[in-house]
């Protein structure tokens, strides 16, 4: 009885200590499709579109991007080679000179 109590108690902590887990960050952006340019630098998000609100997405991009720089959406895709499933989604930005 106390090894499934001490099990359930283990279990909780870590689910709810893992709840951090859920933050977006950043990762490796989409690539250069045929006919696009590469004129500014890039920065991809991944995140939890239950848990992230957008905003959340777009201030961790702006903190990737170079400071004279504003991050600007670019592309969202839900391809898992980049992002694990529990953070599916891919934000990516272009961070763009600031007028």
């Amino acid at each position: 009885m106390r090894i499934a109590r001490a099990l359930v108690v283990s279990v909780t902590v870590s689910v709810l200590g893992g709840c951090s887990a859920l933050a977006p960050y950043p990762t490796y952006p989409r690539t250069v499709g045929p006919g696009e340019e590469a004129t500014a630098p890039r920065v991809a998000i991944c995140y939890d579109t239950l848990v992230s609100t957008l905003d959340e997405v777009q201030v961790a991009a702006q903190q990737e991007c170079p400071s004279d720089t504003t991050a600007t959406p670019f592309d969202t895709d839900w391809h898992l080679q980049y992002c694990p499933l529990l953070l599916p989604a891919r934000a990516t930005f272009v961070c763009a000179a600031k007028k």
